[in-house]
């Protein structure tokens, strides 16, 4: 089993929690800031290989000593990074996260390179590799920070994913302001699962309540949306079952990469078999260990921590009307 995870990668330079945003002019102290790996794509693969998965990474990072970092940061065991491809004269996704107590984390970020990344012939002669057994996951995180993605092509290479016999797994990050829909919609029907965030789904679809925003991407052709709503948990609707998860207890210090956190659980899962239940289960599960610290994957649970928690908390589970 392995999952090919394509999409952003990201340098993210992050302070400790502060107690309030700094006035024009004024300086806040911070215990510790950190330079951290971060961006979908690296932050999934991460995680998976924590869990023991053998992932391919492809992205593309710049020329510079923060895209030097970043592909040293993946330079890990459980994952090939041959796939990932380099712009000349060109600095790498970098983000800045502050945190504030108390409140939900801002960003400064640049896309960098990650709009150079293109689905190449290799990638296409990857998804046909008979080498690589069932089960398979494609994941796609970050797309709409990867505007060279934004052509037929992308939809041709989901298809063809698709053909040979990759379940395929689609993540957004909105940037700028834009029509996504538009973009989006010739996707959904190549993509088996499709993860925003409630306040992503409602930008996309126009639509406030998560119910409406399902119906719309279930309506476009996707096989199931999985919807996060923090700490209100998560909702997952096909057209075999709706139901929502609950959350498990955790020591919140930040939110950044708990959704890619809650994407490497889904994974691993689906790639070990299990049911859509327990998917979420060890998605719930991955994203309540990663809110723990301030960087997106340092305390993501490996295999053993991750069953051994499972296995002491329950998770509520309700049926819902779509």
């Amino acid at each position: 089993m392995t999952c090919l995870c394509a999409g952003i990668l990201f340098a993210d330079v992050a302070c400790d929690p502060i107690g309030r945003m700094p006035a024009e002019g004024e300086l806040v102290p911070t215990e510790k800031i950190e330079l951290n790996l971060g961006g979908c794509a690296a932050n999934v693969a991460v995680d998976l290989a924590r869990l023991g998965i053998n992932v391919i990474l492809s992205g593309c990072v710049g020329d510079d000593a923060l895209s030097d970092f970043i592909v040293r940061s993946v330079a890990r065991p459980k994952i090939d990074g041959t796939h990932i491809q380099q712009a000349a004269g060109r600095c790498p996704g970098t983000a800045m996260h502050i945190n504030v107590q108390r409140q939900d984390r801002r960003f400064i970020c640049t896309t960098g390179a990650n709009d150079d990344y293109a689905l190449d012939d290799t990638l296409f002669q990857l998804l046909a590799d008979t080498n690589l057994k069932q089960p398979k996951v494609f994941y796609l995180g970050g797309f709409f920070m990867l505007r060279a993605l934004e052509t037929d092509r992308t939809v041709q290479f989901l298809k063809t994913a698709r053909e040979f016999g990759w379940i395929t797994l689609l993540d957004v990050v909105l940037y700028g302001n834009r029509p996504y829909w538009d973009v989006l919609k010739p996707l959904l029907p190549y993509a088996d699962i499709f993860s925003p965030n409630e306040h992503e789904g409602e930008i996309i679809t126009g639509e406030s309540n998560p119910a409406d925003q399902a119906k719309k991407f279930l309506d476009a052709g996707t096989g199931a949306v999985i919807i996060t709503q923090g700490e209100a948990g998560t909702l997952y609707f096909s057209k075999a079952e709706c139901f929502r998860a609950g959350v498990y207890p955790t020591h919140y210090v930040s939110g950044s990469g708990a959704g890619d956190a809650f994407n490497a659980g889904l994974i691993a899962a689906l790639l070990e078999g299990k049911d859509r239940r327990d998917a979420v289960r060890w998605g719930c599960a991955l994203g309540a260990s990663c809110v723990r610290g301030v960087s997106t994957t340092g305390s993501v649970f490996n295999r053993s921590e991750l069953l051994e928690f499972v296995g002491k908390h329950d998770l509520l589970f309700e049926e819902i009307r779509p």
